[in-house]
């Protein structure tokens, strides 16, 4: 294969507009959490991720799991719930039944706050993908994430 092969040009050109698509959509829910809530994208995420946390078998994510979820290094993702956890949005405790566990849950005021916040996130994702729609490029990887998601279907 060399540079001007056709089918490594095609997925360059896809790379790059699945990159622009989200940039883009990043971008805009970034700017609407900040304006509203004083959050960032990867905080709400991280928040999000948290309260789906449950009691059953495998209800409690590891730091890696959580780190795989939000798309963050361990590292990242650890420096991410002490910034939350100074915030009072988030409490870490021992596991249970394994003393080297630590898990992380969300607090009443990150569940509040992630509450408040969900309708903007959403507002702002849909605003994306809505704009998203209107460039010809871009308008086929909106009708796949919209079919993924079991919503509006492409014409």
């Amino acid at each position: 294969m060399t540079a001007t092969d056709p089918a490594m040009t095609a997925l360059a050109h896809g790379w790059s507009a699945l990159s622009l698509l989200h940039g883009r959509i990043e971008s805009r829910v970034e700017r609407a959490l900040q304006a509203e809530h004083q959050l960032s994208a990867r905080e709400y995420s991280l928040l999000d991720v948290l309260s789906r946390q449950h009691d059953g078998e495998g209800g409690h994510l590891q730091m890696r799991q959580v780190a795989d979820s939000v798309v963050l290094s361990q590292s990242a993702t650890t420096r991410l719930v002490t910034r939350l956890e100074d915030r009072g949005l988030l409490s870490r405790y021992l596991c249970p039944t394994d003393r080297r566990g630590i898990y992380t849950d969300v607090s009443g005021d990150g569940l509040r706050l992630l509450e408040e916040a969900r309708p903007t996130h959403n507002a702002a994702l849909r605003e994306a993908l809505d704009q998203a729609a209107t460039d010809p490029v871009l308008a086929p990887l909106v009708d796949a994430v919209r079919q993924l998601q079991g919503g509006t279907q492409p014409a």
